[in-house]
């Protein structure tokens, strides 16, 4: 197997993600690089060329000031940096790249889409798109969508029911989702105190303020809160009464986070977004960290998650817009310390068991192998 992989050249391309992108750049790209593969990231920033962990980063040398400077002035210069690059597998990792996609294909070129998002359903979300054109523009995506993904010689996402959804399109479609890279060997020693937490981008989407309205009847509660959080959804939570309960951080290195997790008795995942349905999605790290920190977990109740925390015993679901579940559930966490604790060691030994990258690498590693025997 690794004979048909050698010299077989691989390029990802991202035209909004960063150069460092945990799911892209560190899941992907090393884990091909690692297997054998010459593997190119190309992105779009004004920052130099380099090779880190066996994986060559390349720069349009251009970083778009705006969405139309993307898909308009940048998209040019990603196709003619693309060509130079010559590769064999092409793996695109944004809506606007299908145009790109479809030239490379018309070069003979392979091309895999991979789907981080629901577009057509998170474009009826978008607050810049004047709400008028939303559900129009929504459906002419998906039409154009499902025409340029159905001629792709693949096509990867990140949760079941977008698979599935590609899958009428492309038989080619995979379920590569986002589960974190774990340590097995890490011991967790946990210093717990009387405090929740949370770690990621701050934003209305986790229910922060419903978690303040749970929080200002509970005594002696504190809620450790890091990340980055746009200037009025923050003035906001420091107006709610509960605030003089939150610890935040901003935004602080890995080895900060996981400190973090070990001060904690719950990690709150209250995630509610209109794109998951009601199902959820696989595609967002924000339970699995916790599962693999040893946290017991206060999630959204999506289909999804309740699977996994009623089979694995490691957590609470609630309705995120419910402050008396959301109260409830912490409380629960407080006043059964044992309980609590065997959430955490179990959703701990479900990560190191099944919610891994390891598990997902396999996947990824086997459409390249059948994608590079021609």
């Amino acid at each position: 197997m690794g004979y048909r992989r050698m010299g077989k050249k691989i390029c990802h391309i991202t035209s909004v993600h960063r150069r460092y992108d945990v799911r892209i750049f560190i899941k992907q790209c090393q884990s091909l690089a690692k297997n054998g593969y010459d593997v190119t990231l190309l992105v779009n920033d004004e920052k130099n060329d380099e090779t880190l962990e066996g994986v060559k980063i390349i720069s349009t040398k251009y970083k778009p000031k705006n969405r139309i400077d993307r898909f308009i002035y940048s998209s040019k210069k990603m196709f003619n940096k693309a060509i130079e690059i010559d590769a064999d597998i092409y793996q695109l990792h944004d809506p606007d790249l299908l145009p790109l996609g479809n030239k490379l294909k018309k070069l003979g070129k392979k091309v895999i889409f991979d789907s981080h998002e629901d577009v057509p359903q998170q474009i009826k979300d978008k607050q810049w798109i004047p709400k008028l054109f939303r559900n129009a523009i929504s459906k002419f995506y998906e039409s154009y969508e499902k025409n340029t993904v159905k001629q792709y010689d693949a096509v990867i996402s990140v949760t079941p029911h977008l698979v599935e959804r590609f899958k009428k399109i492309n038989l080619n479609a995979s379920l590569v989702t986002n589960y974190p890279i774990v340590d097995k060997d890490e011991i967790i020693i946990k210093k717990s105190e009387r405090a929740i937490c949370f770690a990621g981008g701050i934003t209305e989407q986790w229910s922060h303020h419903n978690i303040l309205k749970a929080l200002k009847n509970i005594d002696n509660i504190k809620y450790i809160l890091a990340g980055s959080a746009t200037n009025d959804y923050l003035k906001l939570l420091k107006e709610m009464p509960a605030w003089q309960s939150v610890e935040y951080k901003g935004v602080i290195p890995h080895q900060e986070v996981k400190n973090v997790y070990l001060r904690s008795i719950a990690g709150m995942a209250l995630n509610n977004s209109s794109q998951a349905k009601g199902q959820g999605t696989l595609g967002n790290t924000k339970l699995f960290e916790f599962m693999e920190a040893k946290l017991p977990v206060i999630c959204t109740d999506y289909l999804l998650w309740k699977e996994i925390i009623n089979e694995y015993k490691c957590g609470i679901c609630v309705n995120p817009d419910n402050v008396a579940e959301i109260k409830e559930a912490i409380e629960y966490i407080i006043n059964n310390p044992k309980e609590a604790e065997q959430m955490g060691e179990n959703g701990r030994r479900a990560v190191l068991e099944k919610f891994n990258w390891g598990t997902q690498e396999k996947v990824l590693l086997e459409i390249y192998e059948v994608l590079s025997l021609d």
